[in-house]
């Protein structure tokens, strides 16, 4: 109030501003109240009508609504300052929009108040809420306090601020504990429930929209605050330390402010009785003691003498200023046709022409700052903030630790010196608020049903996903052909599967391939040191030998399947596969249909080898190789396979597969499908001789070689179509060496044994002897 006077008086004695006009003022109290501040209103601007005998139509509300309507808008006061508090403010702007009666608030910050449609002649030289919340919101997650409660009061600044801080930092990612609001007259019971709410929450920081005097209990060392800037104002300090109570009208606030300041009575009014009339100083019951009137304001510790820099006082110099300028401009005072130098005095003023210049103001002031307004009637909104902080002498201090400028540039607007703030019971380290700890990278979070998403569980990331950030919500799964490493953190490449000749299984491989050769290798040197024997000659030594080199083939196959998938690897595997048992099948086919023609005639030696003589069993031998041939050769130039990574099993190994991929798969069940019809010609023809004489009977040997190829190939298709990766490879492979020792050993097993260690039987007669009659 008294800076408003000081302003007013500054500007009289300004030559440069508003030259030859003086400005007066009245003041009224509104009590911080809705309908005290109407009926200041009124009185301020119809004193006329208020004095005036308007109660005669009482009776008739709409001629007395009219008449006080017609009182307003011929109102000689041009403009108001005014009020403190938003919710009598919406009252009062919401009484002069209709006639277009500026009103500028100095501390009215409610975001409501910003809507032009309901109040369109109001401004203010304070920033609305909505800058200061999405400032406390910056503020707040600035230090990673996710998990707050709020406290309010059941006014207007304090509904709609935290209302906009609830909808604000839930889209930032934070949560409310709890919102309190105090009551006017809160009673005891109230108090303590509320308290028992701070005391138990898990939240440590608590976010309080209220004035300090009305939550003042709540501000502890370590607060932190939102606070208008401020400046020293030359005079102003003096000129508020110098007013003395007086007897005059108009200067009530000021007696009764005395009073309270210093705990007196002045004796300045008139008194009822002469017994309540001493001297100065003197006590009087039930009053306490008189004032003179010329104590000292210095002498006192309140917050009105602590004038170190002026924050709401400065909002109120600058409202005067602002009308003082809009008059200004309206009334001529620097147009070149005015010659006095002094403002059109004579000009009618009216209260829309004075808005219409208020909101179009535009001034630099003796601080060096822009006044000026955008469309919603707002100022430049720019914030100290400060920390609650005690001295050495145990006395509380605001102290500026940052600020916020709304209209700065992204990320800019919040700038905050941490390190001289000074937390709840004088901590240095920032308080931690969080209803569950944060998830560490590697994890995401899991939220609680039920519960805020403020609050949950950490749960580490699944194979193949990864979260490379504190608190991830959820993760991210690696690209293809990539894999998380095992803090589930990066995402790096794969690993790549294959059979490997380092790996165990490969090792047994290769051994029982080398094995199979070798065995293969030694038992053909036996055959040809015993290649004139009647054994050997009997078996049909030139199938028997051609017989050994496909078996040679087929154990050496197994190695191409063996290692990192190449091109040349993935087009010779299947095809030496499928070539090489034919070939190895075909021989046996040889052998059986020999023995068949061997111990189905009666004189074996003359027609039935004049019918399947060698050059015949040649032939048969090559007409039988020749389709496979010609599907392998049809099969690799149409659609040859290819190597290539197969990310199948990525998500349950983590590998990637390197595997020949098969674009025509029906060629491998082609190649399979005619040794498996081989194969089954074999055994079906073998079957037919099983009963031919022991001694020359190799088709049993062959019905057991059948068998068993059956049985490892039978059991080969489920293996490997549910092995995944390098598996199936190596059952492929298994079954190649499987077969191909059982042919080994069945076909060549009893002859070398007589060959080496029953050398007495292998004898024409031997042979031949038991089976003459």
């Amino acid at each position: 109030m008294m800076t408003m006077v000081f302003a007013v008086e500054e500007i009289n004695r300004n030559s440069s501003l508003l030259p030859g006009v003086t400005l007066g003022y009245r003041i009224l109290d509104s009590c911080d109240n809705v309908h005290t501040s109407l009926r200041a209103l009124l009185s301020l601007l119809t004193p006329v009508c208020i004095k005036g005998n308007i109660t005669e139509e009482t009776r008739h509300l709409k001629p007395q609504t009219e008449r006080v309507a017609s009182c307003i808008a011929d109102s000689p006061v041009p403009a108001v300052i005014g009020l403190a508090s938003s919710s009598p403010t919406r009252a009062v702007a919401h009484t002069l929009g209709p006639f277009s009666i500026p009103l500028v608030s100095y501390f009215a910050t409610c975001t409501c108040l910003s809507d032009k449609s309901v109040y369109p002649s109001f401004l203010r030289t304070v920033p609305s809420d909505l800058f200061q919340v999405r400032g406390l919101v910056q503020l707040v997650t600035f230090f990673g306090w996710f998990w707050v409660g709020t406290v309010g009061t059941t006014d207007d600044y304090s509904r709609y601020g935290i209302q906009g801080f609830s909808k604000q930092i839930r889209l930032k990612g934070g949560c409310l504990a709890f919102q309190l609001t105090v009551p006017k007259s809160p009673t005891t019971a109230e108090i303590r429930e509320m308290a028992d709410e701070l005391q138990h929450s898990s939240a440590r920081v608590v976010v309080v929209f209220a004035t300090e005097g009305q939550l003042l209990e709540l501000f502890l060392e370590g607060t932190l605050g939102f606070s208008f800037p401020g400046v020293h104002i030359p005079g102003l300090a003096e000129f508020l330390l110098n007013i003395r109570p007086d007897g005059k009208p108009g200067m009530e606030l000021i007696n009764m402010f005395w009073e309270e300041q210093f705990g007196c009575r002045l004796n300045l009014r008139e008194v009822t009785s002469k017994e309540n009339t001493t001297d100065a100083g003197e006590r009087v019951p039930g009053l306490g003691a008189f004032c003179t009137g010329s104590e000292d304001l210095r002498d006192t510790d309140r917050s009105y003498t602590d004038m170190s820099q002026f924050r709401i006082s400065y909002n109120v110099y600058k409202a005067v200023y602002t009308i003082a300028h809009a008059l200004h401009t309206l009334l001529n005072c620097d147009s070149t046709n005015n010659s006095s130098g002094t403002c059109v005095k004579h000009q009618s003023v009216t209260s829309k022409q004075l808005l219409h210049h208020i909101r179009t103001v535009n001034f630099t002031n003796q601080f060096d700052e822009k006044v000026y307004f955008d469309s919603s009637g707002e100022p430049v909104p720019l914030y100290d903030i400060i920390n609650w902080q005690r001295d050495r002498e145990n006395v509380m201090r605001f102290v500026k630790v940052g600020s916020y400028d709304g209209s700065g540039p992204f990320g800019q607007h919040l700038l905050i010196d941490y390190n001289n703030i000074v937390w709840a019971e004088g901590q240095s380290e920032v308080p931690v608020s969080r209803c569950s700890a944060p998830c560490a990278p590697g994890s995401r979070q899991a939220r609680r049903p039920g519960e805020p998403r403020c609050c949950f569980d950490c749960l580490p990331c699944a194979d193949g996903e990864i979260s490379n950030h504190t608190d991830s919500t959820e993760c991210h799964k690696c690209p293809e052909y990539y894999w998380s490493d095992a803090d589930k953190v990066k995402c790096s490449a794969a690993v790549e599967e294959f059979l490997s000749v380092d790996d165990t299984i490969g090792i047994v491989l290769v051994t029982l391939t080398l094995l199979g050769v070798l065995l293969t290798v030694a038992i053909t040197l036996v055959f040809h040191r015993y290649r004139s024997t009647p054994i050997v000659k009997a078996n049909n030594s030139e199938m028997s030998f051609l017989l050994l080199l496909s078996l040679k083939l087929c154990f050496l196959c197994s190695l191409v399947f063996i290692g990192r998938p190449a091109t040349w690897t993935c087009r010779l595997r299947q095809a030496a596969f499928g070539i090489s048992f034919v070939l190895c099948l075909s021989c046996l086919l040889v052998k059986t249909i020999v023995v068949l023609l061997a111990f189905r005639t009666s004189a074996p030696s003359q027609r039935g080898f004049k019918l399947f003589g060698p050059s015949q069993q040649r032939t048969l031998i090559l007409c039988t190789t020749a389709p496979q041939v010609c599907l392998c050769a049809g099969w690799l130039l149409g659609a040859p396979p290819f190597p290539a990574r197969n990310p199948t099993y990525q998500a349950s190994t983590g590998k990637i597969v390197v595997e020949c991929k098969e674009p025509w798969p029906y060629g491998f069940y082609l190649v399979l499908g005619y040794i498996g019809l081989l194969a089954f010609l074999c055994l079906f023809l073998a079957f037919l001789g099983r009963k031919l004489p022991d001694t020359f009977n190799e088709a049993k040997l062959i019905t057991f070689s059948m068998l068993i190829f059956w049985a490892v190939w039978i059991s080969f298709i489920p293996a490997y179509v549910s092995s995944p990766g390098k598996f199936a490879v190596a059952v492929e492979v298994f079954a190649i060496l499987a077969s191909s020792f059982g042919l080994l050993f069945c076909i060549f097993g009893p002859k070398c044994h007589i060959l080496l260690l029953r050398p007495e039987k292998n004898t024409k007669r031997s042979i031949t002897g038991k089976y003459r009659r």
